[in-house]
């Protein structure tokens, strides 16, 4: 029988309950140090019936913030408020992964105590930051010194470690999105000429040694990678993404990882140009797709093998109880975009599950 959106999945050691997953959203509420707010647990424990919740991006350190009262993983403060999330999420039933990041130069040195942000190369992104004083210039990036990158593999591992102590059922590692891992994977924004540009081994060299890092930690098949080939967002580019992620996706297929989360086509234009069937069949292991996708293209994406899970956003922001109304086919309720960026409670944990009406008694 063919397999079903519906049905429980192993992602290595574990079951997911089906193959829904909850992506990753930046919200803006956690608190000004980057501890997880009340409001956030409630959030979660409310979507806590998709198949695995992938939590926010958080940061690795005080220098990989890049936006307003987002979360971070680099104290154990950080941690025991994590715990408080990751227990709701588990009394419910759920699984949740913490989605581990470093912005690099996407940030303002409003944001890092005057600091400036950091990249491969000193390549200023088009754009403005988003900080506590309003929207301000991007600025141009410190390049990191070849002997620097060693101390952002260690706030990896350290990361990593603090999510095992705050109670998450693994990590996925944010390569994409046009933040810094994803600047040294991509030939835009990656102009080096040390061990650590150039080549297409070169440019993943970081990835690698990240990957090895939190895998000191944590068992690889509870490790994810999320990759975004052709995302233009934050102004990033390639010269052949095609080739060159086929070749990334080659190589972390090597590791036995839990899965690599993939995103199809370009959020700013709404256009896929890849073959990304062909960058599936690159990967030899578990691939969630994202981007757009509604029930039927999901379904259709699990029975032709195009992915293994299907991982869901803006549906889940309105929806609570979003694998509920997909598997019974009830309607959906729009989300409100003004709500998604910061705030309170409203837009984000005043979304009702759907009651059903009761029928009329004589």
């Amino acid at each position: 029988m063919p397999a079903d959106l519906f049905e429980p999945f192993p992602l290595g050691e574990l079951t997911l309950s089906n193959r829904l997953v909850m992506a990753p959203m930046t919200r803006n509420r956690a608190d000004r140090h980057g501890h997880v707010t009340p409001m956030m647990v409630t959030h979660y424990r409310q979507r806590a019936t998709a198949g695995l919740i992938i939590a926010e991006s958080t940061t690795v350190s005080p220098s990989a913030v890049g936006y307003p009262f987002t979360p971070g993983l680099h104290t154990p403060a950080h941690a025991d408020s994590w715990r408080t999330l990751t227990d709701a999420v588990h009394t419910e039933g759920g699984r949740v992964f913490v989605q581990l990041q470093h912005c690099g130069r996407i940030s303002h040195p409003s944001l890092l105590d005057g600091a400036t942000p950091i990249a491969p190369s000193a390549i200023r992104p088009a754009g403005q930051a988003v900080t506590y004083d309003g929207m301000q210039d991007f600025v141009t990036p410190r390049a990191l010194d070849t002997a620097e990158i060693g101390g952002i593999v260690e706030e990896f591992r350290r990361a990593a470690e603090l999510a095992r102590a705050a109670g998450f059922d693994g990590v996925e590692v944010h390569a994409g999105n046009g933040y810094l891992l994803d600047q040294f994977l991509r030939d835009g924004t990656n102009h080096r000429t040390d061990t650590y540009g150039g080549t297409a081994a070169n440019r993943m060299r970081l990835l690698d040694e990240v990957l090895d890092a939190v895998i000191d930690v944590w068992p690889a098949g509870r490790v994810g990678v999320r990759l975004t080939p052709e995302n233009s967002f934050n102004a990033m580019t390639d010269s052949d993404p095609q080739a060159y992620f086929a070749y990334v996706l080659q190589r972390l297929g090597e590791r036995a990882l839990a899965y690599v989360h993939v995103l199809e086509g370009d959020m700013a234009t709404k256009t896929a140009t890849l073959d990304y069937r062909s960058l599936r069949d690159a990967y030899t292991g578990t691939v969630i797709a994202n981007n757009g996708y509604d029930l039927t293209r999901a379904r259709a994406a699990i029975l032709t093998g195009a992915a293994d899970l299907v991982a869901f956003g803006t549906p889940f922001v309105a929806n609570p109880d979003l694998v509920r109304r997909f598997r019974d086919d009830l309607p959906l309720a729009e989300a409100d975009p003004a709500t998604f960026y910061g705030g309170d409670e409203t837009g984000y944990t005043d979304y009702p599950a759907h009651q059903a009406k009761l029928a009329m008694t004589p």
